[in-house]
């Protein structure tokens, strides 16, 4: 009876979770609670506190119903957050803060006992009359004890616009953005962190934040985007590295195709970026630098260099760099056949998504110190 008793019996020391096959079977019945709870169980204690790995709401877009990073209507919730410590991830990217001073309250504390970082996506101002809304939105992520903000500006600039002029007139926009805001976040002290998000070339970003020259704006480092610009990964780490202030960490895997190359992120490892690498570049210019997993399951990514629309919006990449990016894909085939969910159903895709985030988890704890 007592071995039964124990079979029956299910615990995760982390957080304190303990609960019987039963308890699970009659507790809701849903097939989403029992996946949430398989994944729960599955994955590897966080040793490392806050300074280890996140997650990233578009790492888990099957699991938020298909949302983003929350930026929308919807109201603050912190269920993102207790995810995230249910994996034994060590921080979370969320949509705005709350905004009522007991939820803050409330919210910081439970963020604190959880020992985990929080990143706050506070929508920037889009004109002078919405700088006050700004305001209020970073002083409650203070409020919290944010790490930072976040920022993903910009669409595929290789889709989104067909011509030059069109993409200057939107970094411009970009740039005005920032400069209101930027008093925002010197007053309340909150650094906001600007994702390299298929918009600007490394060396284009770098130039915008030397100019800028603000202590409290800097680059989210994104560690595959830019392949999409014909970049070594390498290359955009060392070049946005001084402004670095946090990071989405993912590895990629490319493939030819008849129009350019297909780009993809994969489980850690079964890509060609050196992920080790560029953890310890990052971490011995910040030891507390916030990582948060963004391992998208999605199908993979067109990147038509073959095409003049592809260049509409480019004048001067150098020709050695798209060389060395051919070379790369042609000497780093795919390791597994590229993830992809066309024809999967939610439960099958919410799987996979699943899968892939527990690989990565526990290769960063294996190998990345994450």
């Amino acid at each position: 009876m007592r071995q039964h008793a124990d079979n029956d019996r299910l615990s995760r020391q982390k957080g304190n979770l303990i609960v019987t096959r039963r308890e699970i079977l009659t507790a809701t019945g849903s097939a989403a609670f029992l996946s949430a709870f398989r994944v729960q169980a599955e994955a590897i204690p966080n040793p490392y506190g806050k300074r280890g790995m996140g997650g990233a709401p578009t790492a888990f877009t099957a699991h938020n119903g298909g949302g983003g990073r929350g930026n929308g209507p919807r109201p603050f919730s912190d269920e993102f957050l207790d995810y995230c410590h249910s994996l034994g991830l060590g921080g979370a990217e969320m949509g705005n803060a709350p905004a009522d001073a007991d939820a803050i309250r409330k919210f910081r504390d439970k963020v604190q006992t959880y020992d985990m970082h929080v990143i706050f996506n506070v929508p920037l101002p889009r004109g002078e009359d919405d700088v006050a809304r700004f305001n209020a939105g970073v002083k409650a992520a203070s409020d919290c004890g944010a790490y930072g903000l976040h920022a993903a500006m910009t669409g595929r600039r290789y889709e989104q616009f067909t011509s030059l002029a069109d993409y200057q007139k939107s970094f411009e926009q970009n740039q005005q953005t920032v400069a209101l805001a930027e008093p925002v976040l010197r007053k309340h002290k909150v650094r906001l962190a600007i994702e390299n998000h298929k918009g600007w070339r490394a060396v284009e970003q770098a130039s915008w934040m030397k100019r800028l020259s603000s202590e409290y704006v800097g680059v989210h480092l994104d560690f595959g985007n830019n392949v999409s610009f014909c970049e070594d990964p390498m290359f955009t780490l060392e070049t946005l590295k001084p402004w670095i202030i946090s990071g989405h960490i993912k590895d990629m895997a490319v493939q030819p195709y008849a129009e350019g190359f297909l780009l993809s992120e994969v489980p850690f490892g079964d890509g060609f970026l050196d992920l080790k690498k560029m953890v310890t570049i990052l971490r011995e210019k910040d030891p507390n630098m916030a990582l948060d997993l963004e391992m998208i399951t999605r199908d993979p990514l067109k990147v038509p260099i073959y095409t003049g629309a592809y260049w509409a919006t480019f004048e001067d990449i150098p020709a050695r760099q798209v060389a060395h990016l051919m070379e790369i894909v042609e000497k780093n085939p795919p390791k597994k056949p590229l993830p992809s969910i066309a024809g999967l159903d939610a439960a099958a895709r919410k799987k996979a998504e699943e899968d892939y985030n527990i690989a990565c988890i526990k290769y960063a704890r294996a190998n990345l110190g994450l």
